[in-house]
C-alpha cells in the first residue's frame, strides 16, 4: 500500500514538473521572438547630433516609415526632397538650436527652405594659376583670391560660358565667409578640414582646356596638361586626400574634355560633369558623381505671353548636323524632317548671329529638338528651357541634373533613338500632342526654369543652390565608404599576406 502511494506521488511530481518546465519554455520562447521582431524593426532612438554635421544627415534618415510618409504636396509628386519629419505638421515643429526649422521642400515648382546652412566647405586656397588667374587676374599682396565685393573678374563669353559652372561654384563658396552673405545660402566654408563635409577643388578645368589645352608649337605639353600635373602632385600631397584617398573631395570637370589625363589618377573623389560619355564607368558613373546643368546661351524668356497658336514653328533644331559616335541620329533626322511643314531643321553655330537667331527660333517653336552629338548632352536642352520651348530629347544615354528630386518627363519628352529615326514615327508623335498636353508643359517649363539659371550672389533654388544640394545628397555614401575603409585602421598591422586557410573538423565532410 505505501509503494502505492509513493509511486502516485512521484506522478504528481513528475506531471507538475514537466507543466512548469513546459510553461516556462513556452514564454521563454514568447520573450525570444518579441526580442527578435524589436530588433530588426524601425530604430526608435537615434540622436542625430550624434552624427557628423548632424544638420545634413537628419535629413536622410533611412527608415522606410519616413519615405512613406514624406511630405508629397509638391507639383513633382514623390519626387520631393526627403522632409526631416513624418507628415508636414511635424516638420514645422522640427527646430534647429537657434529656433530655424530644418526644411527643404519643393511646392509647385516654387522651393521652400530655411536659411540654415546645409553643407560645409573647405576649399583648398589653390594658386591663382589654378582659378582667377586663367582669367588673367593678378593677386596683390598675398592673397590668392580676388576681393569679389570690390571686382569679380570677367570670365569669357560664347560656347565658354556654357561649362562655367566651377567660376559659379567658386564665387559662392568665397561669398560665404562675409558677414553679410545672403541668408539664403546653402554652403559655408570651414577653414578646419576636419570639420567639412566636402572638400572642394577649386581648379577651373574646363577654361583651362578651352584655353589653354593646344600646345605651343615651341612647347612639349599644353598649359592645360601641366596645370593637370601640377593639380594631381598637390593633391595627392596634402593631409586632406591622405586621410580620405580623395573619397570626401570634389573636383569640377564639366567640359567632356576637361581632366582627360587628371581623371584616371584622381578618380576616388567626386566630380561634377555634364555627362558621363568620355567616361568609363570605373571612373566617373550616377552612384558617386554629380551632374550640373550647362548654362544657358539664350536669354531667359522673361514675360513670356506665348501660347500654342502663337509659337508657328511645330519642331525646332539648329546646330551641328554631322556628327561621330552617338551623333549619327542627327543627320538620320535631317533627312526625314528637312521637308515636313512648320519643321526647322539646318545647320547653325553661335558664330555672327547664331545666338539671336537661335533665341528667335526657339522662342517661335512649340517643341525643340535636343538630339545626342558627339557627346548624350548638349547645351541646347538648358536654350529649349530657358525658351519655354518643350524639349523632345532623343538620347538614350543622357543623365540629367537633380533628377533624383526633378521629374523631367513633366516638361519634357522622350524618345528613344531606335523609335525617332523610322520613318514618320517622331512627326506623327509630336502632331499628335494636342494644345492641352502641351500647355501643361509649358506652364512646368516656366515654374523649373529657375533651377537652371546661375546667379551671383546665389539665389534661393537656382542652379548654383541645386547643384550644392545634390553635392550634399551625395555626402552619406562619401562617409559610408570612409567609415568602411577605416574599419581595421586602428587593428595591429597585419604580418601575413594573402589567405590563411583554416583546418577543417575532421568530422566536417
Amino acid at each position: 500500500m505505501a509503494e502505492r502511494n509513493g509511486a502516485s506521488s512521484l506522478k504528481v511530481v513528475s506531471r507538475k514538473s514537466l507543466f512548469f518546465f513546459f510553461t516556462m519554455t513556452s514564454v521563454l520562447f514568447i520573450m525570444s521572438w518579441f526580442f527578435v521582431l524589436r530588433s530588426t524593426g524601425r530604430p526608435h532612438f537615434i540622436d542625430h547630433n550624434l552624427l557628423p554635421n548632424s544638420k545634413l544627415f537628419s535629413t536622410f534618415d533611412g527608415s522606410n516609415s519616413q519615405m512613406q510618409k514624406q511630405n508629397v504636396e509638391s507639383s513633382f509628386g514623390n519626387r520631393a526632397i526627403l522632409v526631416d519629419s513624418e507628415d508636414a505638421e511635424e516638420a514645422s515643429e522640427t527646430k534647429t538650436p537657434n529656433g530655424k526649422e530644418k526644411l527643404v521642400k519643393y511646392d509647385g515648382g516654387k522651393c521652400n527652405r530655411n536659411d540654415e546652412v546645409v553643407l560645409k566647405v573647405f576649399m583648398y586656397d589653390l594658386p591663382p594659376e589654378f582659378h582667377f588667374g586663367l582669367l588673367d587676374w593678378k593677386p596683390s599682396g598675398n592673397s590668392v583670391w580676388p576681393d569679389i565685393r570690390a571686382k569679380i573678374p570677367g570670365y569669357p563669353g560664347g560656347l565658354n560660358l556654357q561649362h562655367s559652372i566651377e567660376f559659379w561654384l567658386t564665387l559662392d563658396v568665397l561669398a560665404s565667409e562675409f558677414p553679410q552673405a545672403s541668408k539664403a545660402r546653402t554652403v559655408i566654408r570651414v577653414r578646419n578640414s576636419s570639420e567639412a563635409d566636402i572638400i572642394f577643388v577649386p581648379f577651373f578645368s574646363s577654361l583651362s582646356y578651352n584655353r589653354y589645352s593646344k600646345g605651343n608649337p615651341h612647347e612639349k605639353k599644353s598649359r592645360n596638361k601641366i596645370l593637370q600635373e601640377k593639380l594631381v602632385t598637390y593633391l595627392t600631397a596634402q593631409e586632406e586626400w591622405k586621410r580620405s584617398g580623395g573619397k570626401d573631395h570634389l573636383i569640377l570637370a564639366h567640359h567632356p574634355n576637361s581632366m582627360l589625363d587628371a581623371r584616371v589618377k584622381l578618380w576616388p573623389a567626386t566630380f561634377i560633369l555634364s555627362d558621363f560619355g568620355r567616361y568609363p564607368p570605373n571612373i566617373a558613373n550616377v552612384e558617386k558623381d554629380v551632374i550640373a546643368p550647362y548654362k544657358h546661351l539664350i536669354s531667359s524668356y522673361v514675360n513670356d505671353n506665348s501660347n500654342f497658336d502663337s509659337r508657328p514653328t511645330l519642331l525646332y533644331f539648329q546646330g551641328a548636323i554631322y556628327r561621330k559616335d552617338g551623333g549619327l541620329a542627327r543627320q538620320e533626322l535631317f533627312y526625314l524632317l528637312k521637308d515636313e511643314k512648320d519643321v526647322h531643321f539646318s545647320f547653325g553655330s553661335i558664330q555672327k548671329d547664331g545666338i539671336k537667331k537661335a533665341t528667335k527660333g526657339m522662342r517661335a517653336s512649340k517643341f525643340c529638338l535636343n538630339i545626342a552629338g558627339d557627346t548624350p548632352s548638349s547645351n541646347r536642352l538648358f536654350d529649349a528651357i530657358a525658351s519655354h520651348c518643350v524639349p523632345v530629347i532623343i538620347s538614350d544615354e543622357i543623365e540629367l541634373p537633380y533628377e533624383d528630386v526633378l521629374d523631367y518627363s513633366e516638361f519634357c519628352m522622350f524618345i528613344r533613338t531606335s523609335d525617332a529615326i523610322k520613318e514618320n514615327f517622331l512627326i506623327n508623335f509630336i502632331k499628335g500632342i494636342g494644345k492641352e498636353e502641351w500647355t501643361r508643359m509649358w506652364n512646368k517649363l516656366k515654374e523649373v526654369e529657375h533651377f537652371f539659371e546661375f546667379h551671383f550672389p546665389s539665389k534661393d533654388n537656382d542652379a548654383v543652390q541645386m547643384i550644392w544640394q545634390a553635392v550634399a545628397r551625395k555626402v552619406p555614401a562619401m562617409r559610408l565608404k570612409l567609415n568602411r575603409s577605416g574599419r581595421f585602421s586602428g587593428s595591429p598591422p597585419t604580418i601575413d599576406k594573402g589567405l590563411k586557410s583554416i583546418a577543417a573538423p575532421r568530422n566536417f565532410w
